[in-house]
């Protein structure tokens, strides 16, 4: 008799222990993918039609105020974040920005005024080194810039910015390319976006592997605008007042 009683007992409090787990699992998946699916969702719904929801487009060359440390780089939607995750152990380095137009047409600007490289093999990349971070001095970091070409690999950036460039001075909003669709693979298209990061230097005059996400700074600050996929998660990343140059 007392061992039914002992058996029923934890049978009851089973029962709440594993509800209470599954609230705290299914908490926990919504505050990692939540964001990025409904992201994913609403970057299909531009991709296939941008007119419908032009109020969702930020502005190049323009500022959320006058005290932002950086130029929006590109026009676009902020499709994807810094941090989303699309699947375990994933974390997105930098934010992507999807165009409203054909793969070559949407411009790509310098965020801010730094010294420009492009390594030999890189097709679509490129990085500005900025040797005073505005919101660290002291610091130097690098402004990542990707995905500008077309999807064979034929590249969009201008031809004053040729393989092999070392340490070329560039202003802010100096024209450094167009949005395309390059994967790295050829044939194998993304949607038309720029895929824009802040990474941090080496210590040894270069610059960290822009693709571990440690290795890259939040946006957000940068541009006064909720871009960490972990904080903001269903927001559309807009300046809350009009800005511009």
């Amino acid at each position: 008799m007392k061992q039914t009683s002992m058996t029923s007992f934890n049978k009851w409090l089973l029962f709440p222990l594993l509800t209470i787990l599954f609230v705290i699992a299914g908490f926990y998946l919504y505050r990692v993918y939540g964001g990025s699916s409904s992201r994913t969702r609403r970057v299909i719904s531009w991709i296939r039609n941008p007119v419908k929801h032009s109020e969702w487009m930020i502005k190049s060359n323009s500022r959320c105020s006058e005290l932002t440390p950086f130029l929006f780089p590109t026009d676009g939607y902020i499709g994807f974040l810094w941090n989303d995750s699309f699947r375990p152990g994933h974390h997105h380095q930098g934010i992507d920005v999807f165009s409203n137009l054909s793969s070559g047409e949407s411009p790509v600007y310098a965020a801010s005024s730094g010294y420009l490289s492009r390594l030999p093999d890189w097709k679509s990349s490129l990085i500005i080194r900025i040797p005073e971070d505005p919101l660290d001095p002291g610091r130097q970091i690098w402004t990542y810039y990707t995905h500008m070409a077309d999807d064979n690999g034929n590249s969009y950036i201008v031809d004053e910015f040729p393989p092999g460039i070392n340490e070329h001075f560039v202003a802010e909003g100096t024209l450094l390319g167009y949005q395309g669709n390059y994967s790295g693979t050829p044939g194998n298209p993304t949607g038309i976006h720029l895929h824009f990061s802040i990474v941090l230097n080496d210590n040894n005059g270069s610059f960290k592997n822009e693709l571990k996400i440690q290795n890259t700074l939040d946006p957000s600050p940068y541009f006064d605008l909720p871009l960490n996929g972990t904080s903001n998660l269903d927001i559309i990343p807009l300046c809350q007042e009009p800005g511009g140059n």
